[in-house]
């Protein structure tokens, strides 16, 4: 596989604004391009639909990758987040972008698949769950069912997932959809769990 390290993508906002995050360009990888985290993090803050105070929030990002969209909340503010991603190469470059932001200690990096994180007994709870599974994917719907069913999210709560625009996946009985946006190939779901 070919792969080579890229320094283009950047924070957009915060005390970190400006600053690359660092990322390995695989064909298993889709960073989150910087105008859709921008649009998403515009939604969090400005929709009347959400009641998110980003600088008090706790952050799951799950597939989180090489972290953008996490290291953007910290840059925001966010409490603390925790990043959930199974490949150790991935990982060690999302540690090293933590370093370099020195944001280690609002943070957490598990390297193991989510079904195991899921496993544990005590799991905090989040008010912020996102998701960026591979597009191709579709087994992030049993996650999203047993976060439900263990209830690791705050009453005042957002789910968000990037998807393929074309992609159809059930959500029913699971997530309320409040809000979808198109971002060229890009689809992001943003909604509830439902009571």
């Amino acid at each position: 596989m070919e792969s080579d390290l890229k320094s283009y993508m950047r924070i957009i906002s915060g005390k970190s604004k400006g600053k690359k995050i660092n990322f390995l360009k695989t064909f298993t990888t889709r960073p989150l391009k910087d105008s859709v985290r921008e649009s998403i993090f515009n939604i969090i803050t400005h929709s009347n639909l959400f009641n998110i105070n980003l600088e008090k929030t706790n952050v799951l990002d799950l597939y989180s990758g090489f972290g953008s969209f996490g290291l953007e909340c910290l840059s925001r503010g966010a409490n603390n987040i925790t990043f959930i991603e199974k490949d150790k190469t991935v990982a060690k470059i999302l540690k090293k972008n933590l370093i370099s932001f020195s944001s280690q200690e609002k943070a957490i990096v598990i390297i193991n698949e989510i079904e195991k994180f899921l496993e544990r007994e005590k799991l905090e709870k989040f008010e912020i769950i996102f998701l960026d599974p591979p597009f191709k994917e579709n087994t992030y719907l049993d996650v999203l069912k047993n976060i439900k069913k263990k209830k690791i999210f705050k009453k005042n709560h957002i789910v968000i997932i990037h998807r393929e625009k074309r992609s159809n996946d059930n959500l029913n009985n699971i997530l309320t959809p409040l809000i979808i946006k198109q971002y060229g190939r890009s689809k992001i779901i943003f909604g509830k769990f439902l009571s």
